[in-house]
């Protein structure tokens, strides 16, 4: 056999490639020129992004010249290539799935379903009177179990995390402004179970200044918030030394529309803002970064969100080795969710195929754990198969797809090396920038933020106005038979009933003078003692002190910062709003903007054009008669004229435009003036000058910016 396989090398030729020629940058971007037949090369190739990083055609070895971070690695030096030299091998990053139950008991129950099927952290929705510090009894109603669980009393709690074990999963769960009487109340929790604090893990987190961006005011001031937070990380360091009670929460930023540099940046800005704070506080770099975790949402720009968590290591690590961290502060913990920004209403399945390629790069560019959003997430609240679909994407990714194993697989690209760094220098520069105005809440303040990130916003609205961005199902390829997801009805008034009921009980059976004892000692905020505060915090809650109040004793009457809100935006919410009002409007009047097709000729000459124009259309869910084309402009002229149609696009051809568009719009013109007549395409300046003298409306072409275009044609109609 050996001999046999011998003899069968010797007859297999050579293989040589001396027939082809080496290719050349050169001559590669000599055919593409000849190709583009006259349009810009430098137009055409290559790619502008938010981020205000311009993307090359193709990227070449030598675009890495120069470059000293790819020849590092993982888990050494800058921390790009990941801040573990195993990678994901011995500790995939966490699969947080968070659960969005109503009440203690309901989201109890999805949490043990979540850790049963695959979730390897309970994670938990808080609602946003909880996050304010306020009892529901206090809060706006609309506030009360709105997109979470509304918690108030120790049994509220304790329900929660019932059999949950806590020393083996994480915990994950973002208070608001102050952590201080949730983890107060889960430290009560476990002191009652016999659990061990020191085997706890995760985040119990707070973050004023995020909140701050978020609601633009505060309770209290940022002071009294940093007070309340060096207490929390001195009580975790001594207690529950594994347990983050810091978070960097960028989220704020990216629902508002920000570019990937923008949230690194101000991510940085707020970390030092933090630091700075604990270090008055006597929290030193070490035991700050030991209890700090920063979370960003991941967008759709695959590659971009890849560099963006890359440099985000980097940065990080720069900034507390000049603080004097040490080489495990230097290391970030990174939590990722995919982005409610990018879903859609319409089309929502869609927003599967987006989260898989945002959960994707996230793991590319290096996590320590990850939320992927149900795809229904923006529309009501998740269902058992929308938070199976989610909670599978990561399970797959880690135990069919094997990503676990590649240890910084995107190291050495020729693509993303380079685009590494170059958004280091860029968020490096808006860091020092936002440094150099004072400080992140001195630009919050100025409005500084607020203003650049809306100038991000606008663009993005505008090109995906204009169809330069297109959102599948949205502005682009509607669905015309797509009903909208159900929303399934929530007992709020039970909601209320029951915890209005709780809450008497626990007042009657608390001793209420004992109660308020301790309330008045936490409102004095006399805690020197590193973490003395959380003490009392404790005995408040065992009382059965409310967490609400234990807030408000915080409170009393401080009154804290105030900022401009940045307000959370979806990228295709006008376009959503636009379908919406159609469809209210033709709900309530049995009425629609009607679009009559005239198509000229046989189908071949027609088609490219009616086709473009009736999605174009049904964007705004309008309704458009088509047909087969007509042979004559009299019997266009008559078929428009008979179908009462708001408006009559005319679809042909370049060639035979000029005998037909002018004489189709002036024939309709003169019967009936008040019909709109389009053209599909974009005019030369001869044809643009005899349509227009023809009466001619408007002209419907690529270039046209279509959100405008639909929202004056629902004006004319009344719908707005």
């Amino acid at each position: 056999m050996q001999h046999g396989e011998d003899n069968l090398q010797e007859e297999l030729p050579a293989v040589s490639f001396d027939e082809f020629d080496v290719p050349t940058f050169e001559a590669w971007k000599e055919d593409v020129i000849g190709l583009l037949k006259g349009k810009s090369f430098e137009r055409s190739m290559f790619t502008d992004t938010y981020e205000g990083i311009t993307l090359n055609p193709i990227y070449r070895l030598e675009d890495q010249e120069g470059l000293t971070h790819n020849k590092t690695y993982p888990g050494c030096e800058s921390n790009l290539r990941g801040a573990n030299p195993a990678g994901y091998i011995h500790q995939p990053w966490i699969i947080a799935q968070r659960v969005d139950g109503k009440t203690p008991k309901e989201a109890n129950e999805q949490i043990l379903y979540e850790l049963k099927k695959g979730s390897t952290a309970a994670s938990v929705y808080l609602d946003t009177a909880t996050r304010k510090g306020l009892d529901f009894d206090q809060a706006n109603k609309e506030d009360v179990a709105d997109c979470g669980v509304s918690l108030s009393t120790l049994a509220d709690v304790d329900t929660l995390l019932q059999d949950v074990d806590l020393a083996a999963n994480e915990l994950d769960i973002h208070c608001g402004a102050s952590n201080i009487a949730l983890l107060a109340a889960i430290a009560t929790v476990c002191e009652r179970r016999s659990i061990d604090l020191s085997s706890l893990t995760g985040a119990i987190t707070s973050d004023p200044m995020g909140e701050l961006a978020r609601l633009g005011s505060l309770k209290r001031p940022l002071d009294e918030y940093y007070d309340e937070m060096a207490h929390a990380i001195s009580w975790a360091e001594t207690y529950a030394p594994q347990l983050r009670t810091v978070m960097i929460d960028t989220d704020v930023y990216h629902n508002g529309g920000a570019n990937d540099i923008q949230e690194v940046a101000y991510a940085m800005n707020t970390a030092l803002t933090y630091l700075r704070a604990m270090e008055v506080r006597g929290i030193d770099v070490n035991t700050f970064c030991k209890h700090v975790r920063v979370h960003f949402s991941v967008g759709a720009n695959f590659f971009m969100e890849i560099a963006k968590l890359r440099s985000v290591k980097t940065m990080w690590a720069q900034i507390i080795r000049h603080c004097g961290g040490d080489e495990t502060a230097q290391k970030i913990n990174l939590f990722v969710s995919t982005s409610t920004f990018c879903q859609t209403k319409y089309d929502p399945y869609v927003n599967l195929l987006r989260a898989a390629t945002q959960s994707f790069s996230a793991v590319i560019g290096g996590i320590d754990g990850m939320f992927v959003k149900p795809f229904d997430h923006c529309i009501r609240p998740s269902d058992e198969f929308s938070r199976r679909i989610a909670r599978n994407i990561q399970i797959m990714e880690q135990h069919e797809f094997n990503f676990i194993q590649p240890i910084d697989p995107s190291g050495g690209s020729w693509y993303i090396e380079p685009l590494c760094k170059e958004f280091t220098e860029k968020a490096w520069a808006k860091f020092q920038d936002i440094e150099g105005h004072g400080s992140i809440l001195a630009a919050l303040t100025s409005g500084k933020v607020q203003t650049a990130i809306d100038e991000i916003l606008q663009k993005r609205f505008k090109n995906l106005a204009t169809r330069k961005d297109r959102a599948v199902g949205n502005n682009m390829y509607p669905n015309m038979t797509e009903e909208l997801l159900e929303i399934p009805a929530v007992d709020f008034d039970g909601i209320y009933k029951t915890k209005q009921a709780d809450l008497t009980v626990n007042k009657k059976v608390r001793d209420n003078a004992f109660t308020e004892s301790l309330l008045s000692e936490i409102s004095k905020r006399d805690f020197s003692e590193p973490g003395s505060l959380m003490d009392t915090a404790e005995k408040a809650i065992r009382s059965g002190a409310t967490l609400g109040e234990i807030d408000a004793a915080l409170s009393e009457s401080a009154k804290g910062e105030s900022v401009d809100p940045i307000a959370p935006h979806r990228w295709t919410e006008q376009f959503e709003q636009l379908r919406m009002r159609t469809e209210s409007y033709k709900a309530e009047h049995n009425s629609n903007v009607t679009i009559f097709l005239a198509n000229m000729g046989p189908i071949p000459q027609h088609k490219a054009r009616a086709d473009f124009v009736t999605s174009f259309m049904q964007v705004a869910a309008f309704d458009v008669l088509t047909n087969n084309g007509f042979k004559t402009i009299d019997d266009a002229v008559a078929a428009a004229l008979e179908s009462g149609a708001d408006a009559t696009i005319v679809c042909s051809t370049d060639a035979t435009y000029p005998e037909l568009a002018p004489a189709i719009t002036k024939a309709i013109k003169a019967k009936n003036p008040a019909m709109k007549v389009f053209l599909a395409g974009a005019p030369s300046a001869e044809l643009k000058e005899l349509c227009d003298a023809a009466g001619m409306d408007d002209y419907i072409s690529v270039k046209s910016n279509c959100y405008e275009t639909l929202r004056h044609m629902q004006q004319e109609k009344g719908m707005c």
